[in-house]
């Protein structure tokens, strides 16, 4: 069973935590449910490292909000991990976390079928990033953006809490996985693939991280994406890395597909 995870502090994590919650009975802390639970954190998401000593589950799905410079509203989903040197917002510096692919899935296509209710939003992956990321099984941000006004926004965040809700109770459908490199922050050719074609997706190495991937971390990322048949490139967008990625790769038992 998996445990939806929020930061109490967090409005768009906690609308739709308390959306949820309310058809759950709440027992020594935890809301249970059949096919999900659910905590609340006095503490941010993006630092729970330490969430599995506390908290024994099958998957970690982390409730929040979503915010970026440009204030373009979005509706977003991202895999958790930090490629460089740096960890400024959680996790650990050269860790990538294990990936969710086969809910990812579920929920962007739960999303996409219900993008009429969304109105102007975008309904979009994110390149993996933050932490936390030395969880040992599969982990996942759902996020809701883009200003408070929208993490505040009580109706919207019921409205994905229940997509999300929709996507754990369906059977488990199976999917090839595939490791992805290349593309932006918000990679549009990786976002339309987890809608609408055969892949599910692990972990998103963006262009600008792709500097950092060096024998060791491609062997740690395909540790953590264990189930992975295939690396799809954003060939267009890989910049000065792509030869040296693409020779990498093809060193790998990966199947090297390119969009």
């Amino acid at each position: 069973m998996d445990l939806l995870v929020a930061y109490g502090s967090d409005p768009a994590g906690r609308n739709m935590a308390e959306h949820l919650a309310r058809d759950m009975s709440r027992q020594n802390g935890v809301y249970r449910g059949d096919a999900y639970e659910l905590a609340v954190l006095e503490t941010p998401a993006i630092s729970a490292d330490w969430l599995e000593s506390e908290f024994g589950y099958d998957g970690y799905v982390f409730l929040s909000k979503h915010a970026a410079e440009s204030g373009r509203l979005a509706l977003t989903c991202h895999s958790t991990g930090n490629f460089g040197e740096e960890a400024a917002f959680g996790g650990s510096p050269r860790q990538v976390a294990v990936p969710y692919p086969s809910l990812q899935k579920e929920y962007m296509r739960a999303l996409w079928e219900r993008r009429e209710s969304f109105g102007s939003f975008d309904i979009t992956l994110e390149a993996t990033h933050h932490g936390p990321t030395a969880l040992s099984v599969r982990t996942i941000f759902v996020e809701v953006g883009t200003t408070p006004e929208q993490w505040n926004d009580a109706r919207l965040c019921g409205s994905v809490a229940d997509a999300l809700a929709e996507s754990m109770g369906r059977p488990a459908r199976a999917h090839p996985v595939a490791v992805c490199f290349g593309g932006t922050h918000y990679p549009k050719k990786f976002t339309r693939e987890v809608i609408h074609g055969e892949y599910a997706l692990g972990s998103i190495v963006p262009a600008h991280a792709l500097e950092w991937v060096d024998d060791s971390m491609l062997s740690h990322i395909l540790e953590r994406n264990a189930g992975a048949s295939a690396a799809l490139l954003d060939w267009d967008l890989m910049g000065p890395h792509r030869r040296r990625i693409l020779e990498m790769l093809e060193g790998t038992d990966l199947e090297v597909v390119r969009l």
